[in-house]
Parts: structure tokens; sequence; C-alpha cells
């Protein structure tokens, strides 16, 4: 990963897209098996979760581990690197939390002026 000058675009190459904060918000208790994000994460495929999980677990944010049993299980939890970014992910539920009335007006808003 090149580092940049930019402190947000460092943290977004990281923590960017669609799944990824969605995925450490669900890893934030405790350990979470793959089948159990999937359900979690709805409509997320399969491919894309993966491909997610991978570039987390390459980035350090969160490790694999897989139980050698039949079937296999393998279970995902956050690296005390990911945890770090918890205190941030609580900011961020309580900016979304106090916004919401104005997030949901929005989200009609766009809805509404799609239909045209």
């Amino acid at each position: 990963m090149k580092i940049s000058k930019s402190p947000v675009a460092n943290a977004l190459k990281l923590i960017g897209g669609k799944w990824k904060i969605a995925i450490i918000y669900s890893l934030r208790d405790d350990p979470v098996r793959f089948g159990e994000l999937k359900r979690i994460l709805s409509p997320i495929t399969q491919q894309m979760l993966t491909k997610q999980l991978r570039e987390l677990e390459r980035d350090l944010l969160i490790d694999r581990k897989v139980f050698e049993v039949i079937p296999p299980r393998v279970e995902y939890s956050l690296t005390e690197f990911g945890q770090s970014f918890l205190p941030v992910m609580n900011i961020l539920c309580k900016w979304s939390t106090e916004n919401s009335d104005l997030m949901e007006a929005l989200t009609s808003k766009y809805s509404e002026s799609s239909k045209v």
C-alpha cells in the first residue's frame, strides 16, 4: 500500500468500500463464522465477502482462525489493530444515530427523485 500524505486517504485505503466497515462492526464483540457473517451482511455475495475478508486479513485488521474439523470451520475476529478502529466506529455510530432523521429524509428524497 502506497502511503499518502493524507491520513484520511490512508485510513480509507484500509477500511473504504461498501462492506469493510460493516464487517468490522459485525466482529466488534466476538469471533464470527463465515456463514454467520454472510447472513448478517445480506445481500453480500459469497465472492464479495471472501474478497473483503481477505483484504482485511492482508491489512492485519482481522484474524482468520481455521479449526481442523469436518466440515471445516473458520472464524474471523478483530486483531489488536482492528480493535483500535472501534473508538472511531463508536463515534460514527453516534453521529449516525444523532442524524438519523435527516438521513431518513435524504434517503426518501433520493428515492423519490430517482422515480422521475
